[in-house]
């Protein structure tokens, strides 16, 4: 049907948030998904404190084992300490992995529930929200906005408990072991802040300008893949191609522009950590050379150990800061589109539609896709019960703007659509559009088979009645020609039947779904002669008893309709049957002699 580009443009790709400028609800939000899982979570954060203590034990052991043991030379003592180290690790092993593994779980659920949210909330959206962005920029919120919250879940939270605890617990045991050193030591800490508040300003510019280079390339991506066909048919190959090495390159340099920046803050924090252990190395020499007591080979040992490890979780605490922009990002991303209520949905007192009859009124609708610029002005338009009502007129006149009410998927500014006097704006959407049967120009067929296709529209279907409905529109015998029958898969689109066969999939569709209004909307326009043949019985079985708007160019599909409307501006400027119209000599009259003879002519030469 046709569609309209909507006013509510979205402001998603705006990439640069600041932690500051964030509002706090946003964390309320997000925490929301985590509280189902929050007993797994705090599992998971105890298995990490024992996952930092138990890695702290070893440097302790090293220092117990050179002067307690060694220095002494009493190697029998290292056996235990040789146990207890191997002990420690296994210990450190499976709280790690149990760890991991919990929270792992926990990010995963938690993105499984918000993809499942995100899905249902789009579902729901009226086609203004389609309209008004790209299909490409919506996918970037379903996978990589959502994988980039799953990264704070799962790793992000791992990060801050764990790296925390095993901070502090390096510090206090530090300062234990040798207060003078670990004040010695901690003297590199102003340093790696400085460094580390460089770094982060530029990874955070550069991975913000990556992540939006990579939307602008999956947009892309998406657009070409999906007009592939109008692409090869105006040669636009090259031009194309140009366009994507463009953005491809763009793209390729901003990743470029991060990873430079990401691989040069490893090699800076390990010379701040390079510092530390120099003034360690060099003030135990002081010490001892001024007779300290306190200071042992061991004890230095031990000293450097934990200062490799206190790094460590300064340097993953700095990334988290950029994973945590990111998906501080993502959530308002994620969260604004949730955010966006549909225009139409269900009224508070919505109740079912009953089986409808088929009697429909325009009563004096007005209609714009903007608000500014309107469509379709007050129409008043009648269907009696089984009628075969046509809309004609000039391109960009409103006849998909009516249908487009008809079905609901907009609603009007003025007026009201009336279904055996029911307004559908008071009964549920789900009973209403439940009893269409709709059939567009560019035919979409989903992934599965044939016979999935046909019973779309009706999933309890028997097999019998799929095959009924096939016959009567004459798709079975091409479809009997398939490798499997009914049961021959159908290629994303559809991709491997002609138009024709894609058509008639449609009209069957259709008609196996029993509706009890049907929508032809340029439903033959794609049809050759031959086909159309084919279908003209079939459209008369699918027509009967059923109150049909046909949109339409064919003139045997108008001359049949009960009563055309010509629509001309967004008004109905003309009413009547074939005859009625041509004998008034007006609008309609005017457009079959220009247009509608000729066909006529042509089919009969």
């Amino acid at each position: 049907m046709g569609m309209r580009g909507g006013p509510g443009q979205f402001r998603l790709d705006q990439y640069d948030v600041q932690l500051t400028k964030v509002d706090p609800k946003l964390y309320r939000r997000l925490f929301a998904f985590v509280r189902p899982y929050i007993g797994r979570l705090v599992s998971g954060i105890l298995l990490m404190a024992v996952t930092a203590i138990s890695g702290l034990v070893g440097p302790y052991l090293v220092q117990m084992a050179i002067d307690g043991f060694i220095k002494t030379k009493q190697p029998e003592g290292l056996n235990w300490i040789a146990l207890a180290f191997l002990a420690t690790a296994f210990l450190n092993w499976w709280t790690s992995y149990g760890q991991t593994y919990i929270v792992s779980w926990v990010g995963q659920t938690i993105v499984y529930d918000m993809r499942d949210r995100m899905f249902r909330h789009l579902q729901k959206q009226n086609f203004r929200f389609f309209d008004s962005m790209a299909t490409g920029r919506i996918m970037s919120r379903l996978t990589s906005d959502v994988d980039a919250i799953n990264q704070v879940v799962s790793s992000g939270l791992v990060t801050i408990f764990a790296d925390s605890m095993v901070l502090v617990t390096i510090m206090v045991t530090m300062l234990q072991m040798n207060w003078r050193l670990a004040l010695v030591s901690f003297l590199t800490i102003p340093v790696l802040m400085l460094v580390m508040k460089w770094f982060t300003n530029r990874m955070r510019k550069a991975f913000m300008q990556q992540r939006r280079k990579s939307a602008d390339l999956v947009a892309t991506l998406a657009e070409s893949i999906d007009g592939v066909r109008v692409t090869q048919s105006f040669t636009r190959e090259e031009k194309n191609q140009g366009q994507f090495n463009e953005i491809n390159e763009q793209n390729r340099q901003a990743s470029m522009e991060a990873v430079s920046v990401w691989a040069m803050f490893f090699p800076s924090i390990e010379v701040v950590s390079s510092m530390g252990i120099t003034l360690v190395l060099w003030y135990s020499g002081v010490l001892i050379r001024g007779g300290a007591p306190d200071v042992t080979v061991g004890q230095v040992t031990a000293f450097i150990l934990y200062l490799n490890r206190f790094f460590m979780p300064i340097r993953d605490l700095s990334q988290v800061y950029n994973v945590f922009q990111a998906a501080i990002v993502s959530a308002e991303r994620v969260f604004e589109v949730l955010d966006r209520v549909p225009e139409v949905q269900d009224a508070p007192d919505a109740y079912e539609m009953p089986r409808a009859a088929g009697a429909v009124t325009f009563e004096n609708v007005a209609f714009g896709y903007n608000p500014d610029k309107i469509v379709l002005q007050g129409i008043n338009l009648t269907a009696r019960p089984g009628e075969t009502i046509a809309l004609v007129g000039p391109t960009g006149a409103g006849k998909s703007s009516v249908i487009n009410l008809l079905a609901r998927f907009y609603d009007p500014q003025g007026g009201r659509v009336l279904v055996d006097g029911h307004d559908i704006r008071k009964v549920t959407q789900y009973s209403w559009r439940s009893q269409l049967g709709v059939v567009l120009q560019d035919t979409f067929l989903f992934s599965g088979t044939v016979r999935d296709n046909i019973r779309y529209g009706r999933p309890a279907a028997t097999d019998a009645e799929v095959e009924a409905a096939a016959k009567a529109v004459g798709a079975d015998e091409f479809i009997a020609r398939m490798p499997q029958g009914y049961d021959t898969p159908v290629n994303e689109r559809g991709s491997k039947l002609s138009v024709g066969q894609r058509q008639l999939i449609a009209f069957a569709r259709a008609l196996c779904a029993d509706p009890a209004l049907l929508i032809l909307d340029e439903a033959t326009s794609n049809i050759d002669t031959y086909t159309e043949a084919l279908i003209q019985n079939a459209l008369k079985t699918l027509l009967k008893g059923r109150t049909s708007f046909v949109i339409a160019h064919r003139l045997s599909t108008i001359r049949s309709a009960d009563r055309i409307f010509f629509i001309d501006d967004g008004q109905v400027v003309e009413e009547g049957t074939h005859e009625e119209l041509l004998a008034k000599g007006g609008r309609y009259a005017d457009l079959y002699l220009g247009q509608f003879r000729a066909l006529e002519e042509a089919a009969a030469g």
